[in-house]
């Protein structure tokens, strides 16, 4: 087995509060709480959860958008937790980013081939115009873009379009690994359909790694090897796909899994259906943070938070009754 190409280790992230007169600090949001997971080369590894779950946060954490309060991060056997934003730039290139809103990501006043071509400014100064041009021309061919709408802006390209050019632009610089955050969840769905197909082919071709960030069981499903569930800042359980979905572990991962519209209603089946609201992540509740919601908590739940083990090959889940 190869050293895995992203190793993330007790993540954590808390935004600090501040009010009253001196703006001192008065509370912390507790938007990730020691995460751990690692990604293979190849391997596309599913981030779920509710929304406010802290699936965003992680991957903005690990690109160092947002700097982490704790925890490490190793990119290709490199710590880049507390790397500055120079000495950053080299790592950049082996990690991108696919952001989820098509219609925000892109600069309206800059031409396609422009927007696509800025991070070929960055990591190869030296090629000619001619050399860019091309290679932009090939990765429109390559995503399924049209060589002639190079001169374009991005208002003249439908959703799906231009979740191609942030596809593109990611592909620009050669990467490693791409973290992909909600990547279609703004689009219909027969489109999000022909992206994650594009995805997979891209990945095959160059072995790409994916942390592919989605709140869609049916698309995480499709595309992931792996898949991790996050509740409340916390990873909850963390499975190949096919066990997570045949043997679920955790009562949250039953409960989002119960959730799944069936399509033939004759198909009767007893749901979990979860009560009450998520906490507050400024507040999370003491021990398990699901114990408020949990028709199994007990005593312990409430007391002690059950640390993510391994319940069965490859199989890990953070509750106290695996």
């Amino acid at each position: 087995m190869s050293a895995p190409i992203l190793e993330v280790e007790n993540l954590t992230k808390h935004f600090p509060l501040h009010g009253g007169l001196l703006q001192r600090e008065v509370g912390r949001v507790h938007a990730v709480d020691g995460v751990s997971f690692t990604l293979a080369r190849g391997e596309t590894l599913g981030l779920v959860g509710e929304s406010g779950c802290g699936k965003s946060t992680t991957g903005k954490a690990i690109l160092k958008l947002t700097d982490p309060t704790s925890g490490t991060i190793r990119l290709k056997g490199v710590d880049i937790t507390h790397l500055s934003r120079a000495q950053m730039f080299p790592h950049r290139r082996v990690m991108q980013v696919i952001f989820q809103d098509p219609y925000a990501s892109l600069n309206q006043r800059m031409r396609v081939k422009d927007i696509v071509a800025e991070p070929l400014g960055n990591y190869e100064p030296d090629s000619s115009r001619a050399e860019r041009l091309e290679k932009i021309a090939a990765l429109f061919d390559r995503v399924g873009l049209r060589r002639d709408a190079l001169n374009r802006f991005p208002h003249e390209f439908s959703g799906g379009q231009r979740q191609r050019l942030g596809i593109a632009r990611a592909l620009a610089v050669n990467p490693e690994v791409i973290i992909a955050d909600e990547p279609v969840s703004a689009l219909d769905v027969s489109v999000q359909a022909q992206v994650v197909n594009l995805m997979m082919d891209l990945q095959a071709e160059f072995e790409l790694s994916y942390l592919f960030i989605a709140h869609d069981l049916a698309v995480v499903q499709h595309i992931s090897h792996r898949i991790g569930v996050m509740y409340l800042g916390r990873l909850v359980e963390l499975a190949p796909k096919r066990e997570l979905f045949r043997n679920p572990q955790h009562p949250y991962t039953e409960a989002l899994l119960d959730s799944v519209p069936v399509p033939d209603p004759r198909r009767r089946r007893k749901r979990a259906v979860l009560r009450g609201d998520v906490p507050s992540p400024i507040n999370p509740p003491k021990g398990c943070h699901f114990n408020t919601r949990c028709p199994l908590a007990f005593d312990r739940c409430f007391h002690e938070a059950p640390p993510l083990r391994e319940v069965a090959p490859g199989h890990m889940a953070a509750c106290h009754l695996r």
